[in-house]
């Protein structure tokens, strides 16, 4: 929908040796094969004696391409060797701004969108861009002032249909519903079959209670992108506004079948679960929304529904059922153990090390634990939810988690034995975000404590493609910060990798399987025991790592002694 690349490109000289002059052709000519042209580009530009307008524009295209492949650092870095040659291409400026701003550096971004515009006031991409911006931020009156100059200075019927749908989408989310359809109207004058209208006015029409108008288009989209996640949790958002709750609870739940982490229909089939009073679904898909894991680059439609979430789960939190208390807290467990897998060298200690751990809790007297092993990815979500769900009765909930885990792009997940991740950018709908898993805990009372014996080197390492430009850890997770009254404990630290070790059961779980029934020890004190245990049973090779904090007033133990 960005504009990325315009009419800049025609700058491509014929200068350079004769031998180059087929490449620079070829680099030029906007309606060249991709990949050929790329190729005749970057041939271009590992030409030394090609200077000049002709070097600028092919490290242009090349920056354009990398945008394509979200490789985001390489892009900004082949648009700002193309700005050095050509500081006055303000297309070339636009374009290292949208980099930036996928990439989540929306200051850069809003500098270059700023430069455009000193050098060109009425240049409306930059407006266009910084509108997008602000809208995303949640700043809706700054964005509508910047889509109003966008619109008075289109200079194109690609940019007219462009701002004029934006600013479409804003006044929706405004709730300036006229205002709203008629750039919707406009928009279409120019382009009658962009997906991009219909899929975006069904959300406007949803907001006016025309369910009917809404549905047609969320259909009319959907009919281009049968699996659009975002056309059909709006579609299920018509239906479930025209009361209509099984179909909504169809498209909900075929959204989060393509996309298990998507926040806007975890809100939506919350809504539809409260209309039918199932208040404990309602609170579990709220929970799993409000600790999606946030992108760098949020939308704002993400973004409310995000604050939806946390909102209704607010307002619901007193209206869950009370449970008899026996003697002591009510402790709840679940065990993965995930070795079995389909795509990826097995492992086998997990499957066992779920075993002793799961033994163990019940030797504890955990009211229910919970053994799964070698959950697929729908098997995964779905026993998180039931967890979630028995978590709210409880005022302990804990998750042991064995097998593979690693971090692609800062967030870090647990691999599902039916993944294949062929690409990192898999991981969003193939694997488990570790915020989902502290979700299902989040619910207990007083304990929520997510243990991960998982820190094993990426099994996709050879084989998967990187197609984003974002750091990907092949050993380890990342360090995170949960909120205040969750622990989190790591089996190894950032950057390390748990091992197996010699025995039918890894370092980790045999030493918690030890130390945990050993009497009145402190759970903050206790891990504080497994790590250094750990750290000497692997000769200094594997330590164990804790995160988060629990409620500072009151002790926690596995065993509380006579």
């Amino acid at each position: 929908m960005l504009q990325a690349l315009l009419l800049g490109l025609l700058m491509l000289a014929t200068a350079g040796p004769a031998r180059a002059a087929g490449d620079v052709e070829t680099c030029r000519n906007s309606t060249a094969e991709p990949t050929a042209r790329l190729a005749a580009c970057e041939s271009v530009i590992a030409d030394e004696k090609i200077t000049g307008p002709s070097r600028a524009a092919a490290l242009w295209f090349r920056g354009d391409s990398l945008v394509k492949k979200r490789d985001y650092d390489s892009a900004i870095a082949a648009f700002t060797a193309s700005h050095e040659i050509a500081p006055q291409n303000i297309n070339v400026i636009n374009a290292r701004g949208i980099a930036y701003s996928y990439r989540g550096d929306d200051e850069r971004a809003l500098a270059d969108y700023d430069l455009c515009l000193q050098l060109r006031p009425t240049y409306g991409s930059a407006y266009n861009n910084r509108g997008l911006i602000f809208m995303r931020r949640g700043e809706l009156q700054r964005a509508l002032d910047e889509f109003n100059l966008a619109v008075k200075y289109i200079f194109n019927d690609q940019s007219r249909y462009l701002h004029h749908y934006n600013r479409g989408r804003l006044q929706g989310l405004m709730k300036r519903y006229e205002a709203s359809l008629a750039d919707f109207a406009e928009a279409q004058k120019v382009n009658p079959d962009g997906p991009q209208v219909p899929a975006y006015r069904c959300v406007t029409y949803t907001g006016m209670g025309r369910f009917d108008d809404a549905l047609v288009d969320c259909n009319a989209a959907l009919a281009k992108s049968p699996n659009n996640v975002y056309g059909l949790t709006s579609r299920g958002n018509a239906y479930l506004g025209k009361g209509n709750l099984d179909a909504a609870l169809d498209d909900y739940n075929q959204v989060l079948k393509i996309n298990p982490n998507y926040v806007r229909a975890y809100v939506g089939r919350g809504q539809l679960f409260e209309k039918r009073r199932n208040l404990a679904a309602a609170r579990a898909d709220y929970r799993l929304a409000a600790n999606a894991v946030q992108a760098r680059r949020e939308d704002i439609d993400t973004t409310l529904a995000r604050a939806v979430a946390k909102e209704r789960l607010e307002a619901l939190l007193g209206t869950a059922a009370p449970t008899p208390q026996p003697a002591g807290p009510r402790k709840v467990a679940l065990i993965v153990g995930n070795g079995a897998y389909r795509n990826a060298a097995p492992l086998a200690n997990p499957t066992r090390d779920a075993k002793l751990i799961a033994s163990t809790f019940r030797e504890l007297g955990f009211a229910t634990v919970t053994l799964a092993p070698d959950l697929s990815r729908d098997k995964f979500f779905a026993t998180l939810h039931e967890f979630g769900l028995e978590a709210e009765k409880a005022d302990w909930a804990v998750v042991y988690y064995a097998g593979h885990g690693m971090e692609i792009g800062g967030v870090n997940y647990l691999i599902p034995v039916d993944a294949r991740l062929k690409a990192d950018s898999d991981a969003e709908t193939q694997a488990v975000a570790l915020e989902q898993v502290i979700a299902s805990v989040a619910g207990a009372r007083k304990l929520r404590l997510v243990m991960l014996d998982a820190c094993r080197d990426n099994p996709f390492e050879k084989t998967m493609q990187r197609t984003i430009a974002l750091k990907l850890v092949n050993r380890g997770f990342s360090n995170i910060e949960p909120e205040a009254g969750f622990m989190v404990v790591y089996a190894a630290k950032h950057g390390e990798t748990a091992l197996d070790g010699d025995s039918a059961n890894s370092p980790f779980a045999t030493v918690l399987a030890r130390v945990i029934k050993e009497p009145k020890i402190e759970v903050r004190k206790l891990f504080d025991i497994v790590r250094d245990d750990v750290w000497k049973a692997t000769n200094r090779t594997q330590q164990p790592f804790t995160y988060g904090s629990l409620p500072g007033r009151e002790d926690f133990y596995f065993v509380a002694g006579k």
